[in-house]
């Protein structure tokens, strides 16, 4: 095969036989750095040979091609076509179970006609057990085009299981590959299947995720750390089967203590706070903390601010009305927002910020639910218990009452499965950090079921082990978002493109002082708010002059 170089002229290169790849010198992501585009003369001839030419073993393929012009991301009915990829659609290690189902690590790695030389594994979330679309971005950088659509390679996995039931759980091979096993063999494959389909390897590989998804980044940084150049983890979820559950448990015996009867005598959970309640808490939140960031928007920036608000400042001293709260529902809310205890008084998760996000409609979901009968439909209940009783209790216990957790002895039953799926614990990333890998930490002030206050702990306690905050920001960074919900959603400026900080800051050096932020037309709060989001433990401050709906009115600020 005849070789082919930069410096190869065009005439000689469009000469060349069609299984040729033809790599092409673009300075396509800007600045000083350029890209090598790679294409190849019949994409879907290529796209059709790698299921005969891929280097995998104990691995079944499938590939169809998608002509450029003829789909959007997501499968939008409106916006930019896709250009030209290939999907392969991928089953590693397909077997039988102990509990007799079918079970294989399944992934979709989409590969564009003309490749910038990177590759993204988009992360999952929840129980897993589906492909997510690898044409949209992560689930944490909405304001990110589509990756594929930049030229990205991009990868999913379903986590080495079907269906987004934890019933899984059953089969010790499948708690591995949900654990760790089934990431690492994505990557490897979708490595070597980027090799066969281009020729070389990637020149940079980033992983992004929130939730389940920056539990997965953060695995990788630390069992696999030679893996990815950049990690983006949002909200992640560090000690799930560990402290947010046993904090989701918490938080629903005391909601569920103060929640009124049916005629049964059944409490209905939803209705422990109505929506004009958890509004009174949002409006007292921000009265007492959004002044501390130099103007009052809605927006209690300073985060420090908010340690020491108080609902007792909502309690009635009458009767209950709409303005005030009874006093059930102040020490429901105080046991909650400080975090669950054992009957020793030991800290058993972070207790949760005051935040103003408590009134939306994506804390309410995970907290409370909107089930107008004793059947909650909170996801507390219908996904924390169900990952509980079938994963993260060894053995598992199907039969378990979420309301009888025993905050004693229950979570004994848990740390075996922690010391293999937790990533709270490895809080020094020497060899990730030695390797020049680069870490975005990513979460909102308002997040029900995974504290920004643990991944804050998480970065103190890095820092402490890095020689303090200003060194580890050479290659760590946290980025907290005020209002913003579980890993999108709330009174926020929750749109913003994470991947190309990223990127900006693994290929051009260019470590992230600020991450611009947005509020999409359609937020009823904000619509169309910029802001700054600010490195911890910065804060976007305001200048003291101009639109509090402009970002160029806010300066990051420690103080």
């Amino acid at each position: 095969m005849p070789s082919l170089s930069l410096d190869t002229p065009i005439a000689q290169r469009v000469a060349l036989p069609a299984a040729m790849l033809l790599p092409l010198l673009l300075s396509a992501c800007g600045g000083g750095n350029a890209v090598l585009v790679t294409e190849s003369a019949n994409p879907a001839a290529a796209c059709a040979a790698l299921s005969t030419n891929a280097q995998l073993s104990n691995t079944n393929l499938s590939t169809s091609y998608v002509p450029p012009g003829t789909r959007r991301p997501g499968g939008a009915a409106t916006g930019d076509f896709l250009p030209g990829h290939c999907v392969v659609t991928g089953a590693i290690n397909p077997r039988v179970g102990v509990d007799g189902k079918n079970y294989a690590i399944g992934f979709q790695l989409s590969l564009p006609d003309r490749w910038n030389g990177r590759f993204l594994f988009i992360g999952g979330g929840g129980n897993d057990g589906i492909l997510r679309d690898t044409s949209l971005s992560s689930s944490i950088s909405g304001g990110t085009p589509s990756p594929l659509g930049q030229g990205f390679a991009v990868v999913s996995t379903d986590a080495g299981h079907t269906g987004t039931s934890a019933s899984f759980g059953a089969d010790p091979q499948a708690r591995t590959d949900h654990a760790y096993n089934s990431y690492d063999k994505t990557a490897v494959a979708s490595k070597s299947l980027i090799s066969t389909r281009y020729g070389r390897k990637p020149d940079y590989s980033y992983f992004s995720g929130c939730s389940g998804g920056g539990r997965q980044g953060m695995m990788f940084s630390q069992r696999f750390p030679d893996y990815f150049d950049g990690i983006t983890a949002g909200a992640p979820a560090m000690r799930v089967s560990s402290g947010a559950t046993v904090a989701a448990m918490w938080n629903t015996i005391q909601f569920n203590a103060i929640a009124p009867q049916d005629a049964s005598g059944n409490r209905i959970l939803s209705k422990a706070f109505s929506n004009s309640d958890l509004k009174l808490v949002a409006n007292a939140v921000n009265a007492t903390c959004d002044a501390a960031d130099g103007v009052v928007d809605g927006l209690a920036q300073n985060v420090n601010a908010c340690k020491a608000f108080d609902p007792a400042v909502l309690q009635c001293t009458g009767g209950k009305t709409d303005s005030c709260l009874s006093s059930a529902q102040v020490g429901a809310l105080k046991s909650v927002f400080a975090g669950p205890r054992n009957s020793a008084g030991k800290a058993l998760y972070t207790g949760q910020p005051w935040d103003a996000g408590l009134a939306a409609p994506g804390w309410r979901s995970w907290t409370l639910g909107n089930s107008t009968t004793a059947t909650p439909d909170a996801r507390y209940i219908t996904l924390m218990v169900d990952a509980l009783v079938n994963e993260f209790f060894t053995p598992p216990d199907l039969s378990f009452n979420p309301l009888a957790f025993n905050f004693d002895t229950d979570p004994a039953r848990m740390a075996a499965y922690s010391a293999v799926y937790d990533t709270y614990a490895d809080d020094k990333l020497a060899a990730y950090k030695q390797r020049g890998g680069k870490l975005l930490f990513i979460h909102g002030m308002s997040d029900p079921i995974f504290s920004a206050f643990d991944t804050v702990d998480y970065y103190e306690r890095l820092a402490a082990n890095n020689g303090g905050v200003a060194a580890t920001q050479s290659f760590a960074r946290t980025f907290l978002v005020p209002g913003m919900n579980h890993c999108s959603g709330g009174p926020a400026t929750d749109n913003f493109d994470s991947i190309q900080t990223m990127v900006d800051w693994v290929e051009k050096g260019i470590a992230p002082q600020s991450i611009a932020a947005k509020a999409l037309p359609t937020n009823a709060d904000f619509p169309n708010r910029t802001r700054p989001l600010c490195p911890y433990p910065q804060f976007a401050k305001y200048k003291g002059s101009g639109s509090v709906e402009d970002a160029s009115s806010f300066v990051c600020s420690a103080s």
